[in-house]
């Protein structure tokens, strides 16, 4: 960092990895110099001394470190010399960088949740052309979605029992519109065994209900952030709760979907979607902030991104593995940006 005009200038907080500032080692020499800096690049040379990361971990508050600044040139020439201007270090501490691997390690168990698209745009499942429609081979594109996910996910999940939500359809006996329905009809108990489980009700399912719509997300979402803010007062960084949707396409409830996803993104959550079809999939790519922060109707901002589109189409032909990538690439950074932004270390996390 550069400060101009100033002779006693104050540089902002900075991190540096160990390794890159002196091999990991605390004890090593490191040589600080000084420049005043030259818009031409023609820096001139201040001074310079030696300290180490031990050393420098001395530095507290209430107690500063000062180091001498020498320009050896000008100590040679004059013996009046005493140094070139004296840097003082604040505060130095060393701060340990937890992985994904070091909060799943520690005990955090990912809560996987699958949302599905039952609206009429999907076509009737009878009918060979429908996304629901179950070939000969016994699979269609949401199945694949689920087992390309679901299978990598169930690994970090104990207990392997994941709620399979429903959404957009008319439910028996009085075919009223849900958006969020246990797809194995028992509300109180919408936990299927293991992908296995899900593919089963979910097959199960197709013959009893009557695809409806609006195609709104945020009964689904709001659903999954009801379960993600109870795991947040534990103050503890033992779960993490992952959405998979699966849909074929516009979202009708876009605002309350904006406004579920930014609140979300203060809790212990990501949500996946996986388009499906060949629809106009522009509402999902806005909903995943890679390129810009979402906001919220009324202008609130997303704490983090947690929202990974990946349209299926781009993946027909390519290995189930290739999918499960993409889906699951943002997935280990969100997990390690939310406990970190929440100051939680691994359960069971050696000290630093």
């Amino acid at each position: 960092q550069v400060i101009k005009y100033t002779l006693d200038p104050v540089w902002k907080p900075f991190t540096v990895p160990l390794v890159s500032l002196c091999d990991g080692d605390v004890e090593k020499l490191i040589k600080v110099i000084c420049y005043d800096y030259d818009s031409d690049g023609g820096h001139d040379f201040i001074g310079e001394f030696q300290t180490s990361v031990a050393r420098m971990c001395e530095a507290q508050d209430a107690c500063p470190l000062e180091l001498e600044c020498i320009n050896p040139k000008k100590q040679k020439k004059k013996k009046s010399y005493k140094n070139s201007g004296i840097i003082i270090v604040k505060s130095c501490k060393i701060t340990r960088d937890f992985s994904f691997l070091d909060y799943i390690l520690g005990g955090c168990q990912l809560m996987f949740t699958v949302g599905i698209d039952f609206t009429a745009s999907n076509g009737n499942p009878r009918d060979p052309t429908s996304l629901h429609y179950i070939n000969p081979l016994g699979t269609n594109e949401y199945l694949s979605a689920i087992w390309a996910v679901g299978q990598i996910i169930q690994d970090y999940d104990s207990d392997k029992m994941f709620p399979a939500l429903g959404f957009g359809a008319q439910l028996p006996p009085d075919w009223k519109v849900s958006h969020e329905f246990a797809i194995n009809f028992n509300p109180t108990n919408p936990f299927c065994s293991g992908v296995e489980g899900i593919v089963q009700a979910y097959s199960a399912c197709l013959p009893h209900i009557r695809f409806y719509g609006p195609t709104n997300f945020s009964p689904i979402v709001n659903h999954v952030a009801r379960f993600a803010a109870q795991a947040a007062q534990q103050q503890a960084a033992t779960q993490y709760f992952i959405l998979l949707i699966i849909t074929d396409g516009v979202i009708s409830d876009m605002e309350e979907t904006r406004q579920a996803v930014v609140q979300a993104s203060r809790l212990p959550m990501s949500i996946i979607i996986v388009g499906v079809g060949n629809a106009d999939f522009a509402a999902m790519e806005f909903l995943d902030g890679d390129s810009r922060v979402l906001r919220s109707q009324t202008g609130e901002e997303a704490l983090r991104d947690i929202v990974q589109f990946v349209p299926f189409r781009d993946f027909r032909n390519a290995p189930k593995e290739t999918l499960a990538k993409a889906v699951l690439a943002e997935l280990p950074q969100q997990v390690v940006q939310y406990f970190k932004h929440q100051n939680l270390p691994p359960i069971n996390s050696e000290p630093a």
